[in-house]
């Protein structure tokens, strides 16, 4: 229920004005590598102002998550080793309770 409203709220509006933006920037436009020599035709590439506008929205979706995933490390190694010292323990437990360990009976204690 909450997934089909985030989508009706957030992502149907949103595919709205891309596909507005997109509309609007038919043109095109002419992107550069060498900013010297802005006229080098080995070096520059003309396309719609909204491919470019969505390329560069993608590239910052990918760099994004890998900073994220990348900052992110020590948090999954610290998971990994706390996940390794639980299977540790279990085993240790699990050979404990296999052992045979019988307790003498306590007596009652005189009231």
């Amino acid at each position: 229920m909450l997934n089909r409203f985030v989508i009706v709220a957030i992502f149907v509006p949103l595919a709205i004005i891309l596909i507005a933006l997109a509309v609007a920037n038919r043109g095109p436009v002419s992107f550069t590598v060498d900013p010297f020599n802005p006229g080098n035709p080995a070096l520059t590439v003309e396309l719609p102002l909204f491919v470019l506008l969505f390329a560069t929205a993608g590239l910052g979706l990918i760099v994004g998550s890998l900073v994220t995933w990348w900052k992110q490390g020590r948090y999954r190694k610290l998971a990994r080793q706390r996940e390794q010292e639980i299977a540790g323990l279990r085993s240790s437990v699990r050979s404990a309770a296999n052992k045979d360990t019988t307790v003498p009976a306590l007596s009652r204690p005189a009231a």
